[in-house]
């Protein structure tokens, strides 16, 4: 079995890996000349970890990870605890697989290195497919047509193969942006910072983690840039400058001096003395993808956020990709080259239901995060702290249950078992 993956980022390289581990011949297309320390922290839930443990990953990728003892939800204005849910060894024992916090650039070279260095052409773009009967095609920029039995399209949420595939579909712009920056341990020792923390508040969530060991304090500050339909727009929307900087969907931009102190203004000191030491951080709006009734076309399927981009606001954004890479290998496993555009129907069927809601899901609990002070947001808090004392592991603890390496395909039943549920509210978020 030959296949072509377009698109060496998480999901491409999962792909990549689990596909050569099921006896498959794979060549790795990317228009990157090179891979980089692009990014900064996500996080990897126990349904990614497991799969990195299946593939002989984790403890690679465990040892420059940060593992939280556990996530704690707290007031904007002075910090005071929401509700709470363990990680670390309570989890791990729940899920049968840790709760890792990294830096993207770690995982994405433990991914790389596993994948063999003649598999992976750097600096091709990918400029059409096509496919007959027997065959796939990538057309590159220089005119080669690579040939193989399947294509995963991985190819990230500006996915030109979505097009290729469905016609026009663009990015949709979420409505909120985020401030990111990465800050040593030594810069915020003096704060008594919890380790794991989202506070919430009016329009702003603002979230900070560790990763590398410890060393680095992973820093994400979100603000809604448009209000929901209906209200009054934000002074941010009514400002078509600032709010076209802030819908820029980059890596690298950087904020204006002073601008996320200045969103949140007000809030706990502790938050100001981050984004204070922080200096000048970098803005990207936050896009998703409309959700699609499937996602493959004969031998030629999407996977990650090339299928199900989604805001960043319940950690799952990596972890969709990497359990899609998980089903599909499995489908593929005893498929033969005539097989596979049923085999991809059947991935398609395993996958698309459980992403697509947990990417409506994501969105949801950005609403529930910036909700106004008021009758809405005790609601919101009382109910949190609530579903903490009924379900100790989460909202998504159904989720991170799902096993795509057991051979049934099964989800373990996570405590406290036939009760538990998945109402895909007060999650977790990464910075994807």
């Amino acid at each position: 079995m030959r296949a072509i993956v377009v698109g060496a980022g998480i999901g491409g390289l999962t792909a990549a890996v689990s596909l050569s581990r099921g006896g498959c011949e794979v060549t790795v297309v990317e228009r990157a000349t090179r891979f980089g320390e692009i990014g900064a922290g996500i996080q990897l839930a126990p349904n990614a970890t497991r799969v990195l443990r299946h593939l002989g990953l984790l403890d690679a990728v465990a040892a420059q990870a940060a593992r939280p003892s556990r996530w704690s939800f707290r007031t904007w204005s002075d910090g005071s605890e929401i509700t709470s849910y363990p990680l670390g060894r309570e989890a791990e024992a729940e899920f049968g697989a840790p709760y890792l916090q990294v830096h993207r650039a770690d995982l994405h070279e433990a991914l790389a290195a596993a994948v063999p260095a003649r598999s992976v052409r750097l600096g091709t773009t990918a400029v059409a497919i096509d496919q007959d009967d027997g065959s796939a095609y990538v057309t590159t920029a220089t005119g080669e047509r690579l040939g193989a039995d399947l294509i995963v399209a991985a190819d990230g949420i500006r996915s030109p193969a979505r097009r290729w595939l469905f016609g026009p579909d663009e990015a949709v712009f979420s409505g909120t942006a985020a401030y990111r920056a990465l800050l040593p341990a030594a810069e915020v020792a003096d704060l008594d910072l919890p380790d794991f923390a989202i506070w919430l508040g009016p329009d702003r969530h603002f979230v900070h983690y560790w990763i590398r060991r410890r060393q680095l304090l992973n820093v994400v500050a979100v603000v809604r840039t448009e209000e929901p339909r209906g209200t009054r727009k934000s002074a941010e929307a009514q400002e078509p400058s600032k709010a076209v900087a802030a819908a820029q969907e980059s890596w690298t931009a950087r904020a204006e001096p002073g601008e996320p102190l200045s969103a949140f203004a007000g809030w706990d000191p502790r938050v100001l003395r981050v984004l204070e030491r922080a200096g000048r951080m970098n803005r990207y709006g936050i896009h998703t993808r409309t959700p699609l009734t499937r996602w493959n076309v004969g031998r030629v399927t999407l996977l990650g956020d090339s299928a199900h981009a989604m805001v960043p606001f319940q950690a799952q954004g990596a972890a969709q990709a990497i359990m899609d890479a998980a089903a599909l290998a499995d489908t593929l496993k005893d498929a033969t080259p005539p097989d596979v555009p049923t085999a991809l129907d059947h991935y398609v069927r395993r996958r698309l239901a459980t992403a697509t809601t947990i990417q409506t899901h994501s969105s949801q609990a950005g609403e529930d995060y910036h909700l106004p002070d008021g009758p809405e947001a005790r609601s919101r808090n009382t109910r949190m702290a609530n579903h903490a004392t009924a379900h100790p592991f989460g909202p998504l603890a159904r989720a991170w249950a799902e096993d795509r390496t057991a051979p049934t395909h099964t989800r373990r039943p996570p405590s406290p078992g036939p009760n538990s549920t998945f109402d895909g509210r007060g999650c977790a978020h990464d910075c994807r």
